[in-house]
C-alpha cells in the first residue's frame, strides 16, 4: 500500500486552525513556536485567534497555512509513518517540500511570507480577477479564453478536477470569459473572492522578485519524491524543487495530472495534511474510488487511533 500526503493551498484558512494540534501534541506546539521565531511576530496567535481579516491577507495567509500543514505533518507521520509521495496545491508545494526534507521550515516560512507580498503587489487591487468554470467542455476552453482576452490577459490558473478549471487575468477579460463559458456549455462560471489573479502571466513581476529569494535559499535533495505543480512530474533533487517553485508562480496548477500520476504509481492511501478538506473533495472527482483522510485537527488523530 502506497501513501501520499497532499498539502492544501490558499483558501483553506479559518480562525482557530492549528490550535488543537498545538494544545494536544508537543510536536505541533513546537512547530508554531518555531514559526513565531522565524517570522518575528506571533503567527500562532493569528492562526488561533485571528482576526479573520489578517488571515485573508496573502502575506500572512501563506505562512499560516504552511505552519498548520507542517504541524499536522509532524503529528501525522508519527501515527501512520512517512508517505511514499508528497504533493501540494500551489502554496502547498512549499509544505510538501518541508515534509520531503528539501526545504528548512524557517526558510519556507520566510519565503512564502515574501511570496504572498510579491503576489499581492504584482497587480494593483481591482485590476485582476479569478473565476471557476464548472463542467466546462475542455475542448472549448482555448476558444473561450481567446475570445475573452481582447488584448488583455486571461489564462488557465488551475486544472483542479475534471469538473473545475480556474482562470485568472485582467478583471474585464475574466468577466467576459465567465459569460462566454456559460454560452459554451459550462454548468456554472463564478467569480472567486481572491485578492490577486494567481497563476497567470500577470504574476511575472512576483516571479522575478521571488527568484532572488529562491536562489539565496538552500534546497536539499528530497527524501520523499514530490509531484510538482509546474509539470506534474516526479522530482527528487533540490535543483528541481527550486525550479518548480519559480515556474509555478505564473503557470497553472496541474492538479488533475498530479493526482492521476500518483494513482498510476500505486497510491491507494491518501491524507490531506493541514487546514480544511478542499483537496479531499477534488480527489473524489479525479479518482472516484479514492478516499482521502483530512488531518489538521487533534480530533482527526483520535479518529485515526480509533481506526475510523
Amino acid at each position: 500500500m502506497k501513501t501520499a500526503f497532499l498539502f492544501p493551498g490558499q483558501g483553506s484558512q479559518f480562525v482557530g486552525m492549528g490550535s488543537s494540534l498545538a494544545e494536544s501534541f508537543p510536536a505541533g506546539a513546537r512547530c508554531f513556536e518555531a514559526a513565531d521565531a522565524a517570522l518575528g511576530f506571533s503567527l500562532s496567535k493569528m492562526c488561533f485567534e485571528g482576526p479573520a481579516e489578517s488571515l485573508k491577507q496573502t502575506e500572512f495567509q501563506q505562512p499560516a497555512l504552511l505552519a498548520v500543514s507542517t504541524a499536522a505533518f509532524t503529528v501525522l507521520k508519527d501515527q501512520v509513518g512517512e508517505p511514499q509521495y508528497v504533493a501540494g496545491h500551489s502554496l502547498g508545494e512549499y509544505s510538501a517540500l518541508v515534509a520531503a526534507g528539501s526545504l528548512d521550515f524557517a526558510d519556507a516560512l520566510r519565503l512564502v511570507n515574501k511570496r504572498g507580498r510579491y503576489m499581492q503587489e504584482a497587480v494593483p487591487e481591482g485590476v485582476g480577477a479569478m473565476a471557476a468554470l464548472l463542467k466546462m467542455p475542455e475542448h472549448k476552453l482555448d476558444q473561450v479564453l481567446t475570445a475573452a482576452a481582447q488584448g488583455e490577459v486571461v489564462t488557465p490558473a488551475g486544472f483542479n478536477s475534471p469538473d473545475q478549471i480556474a482562470i485568472a487575468g485582467h478583471r474585464g477579460a475574466v468577466e467576459r470569459a465567465i459569460e462566454l463559458a456559460k454560452a459554451a456549455g459550462a454548468r456554472r462560471a463564478i467569480a472567486l473572492p481572491v485578492s490577486a489573479p494567481f497563476h497567470c502571466p500577470l504574476m511575472r513581476p512576483a516571479q522575478n522578485r521571488l527568484k532572488r529569494d529562491l536562489d539565496a535559499t538552500a534546497f536539499a535533495d528530497l527524501k520523499i519524491p514530490l509531484v510538482n505543480n509546474w509539470r506534474a512530474r516526479e522530482i527528487r533533487t533540490g535543483t528541481e524543487a527550486r525550479e518548480g517553485l519559480y515556474h509555478q508562480v505564473p503557470n497553472p496548477v496541474r492538479w488533475v495530472e498530479t493526482i492521476r500520476y500518483l494513482a498510476a504509481n500505486g497510491v491507494t492511501r491518501w491524507f490531506e495534511v493541514g487546514s480544511g478538506a478542499v483537496l479531499s473533495g477534488l480527489l473524489r472527482t479525479i479518482v472516484p474510488d479514492a478516499r482521502c483522510t483530512p488531518f489538521g485537527e487533534a480530533t482527526d488523530g483520535q479518529r485515526l487511533r480509533a481506526g475510523a
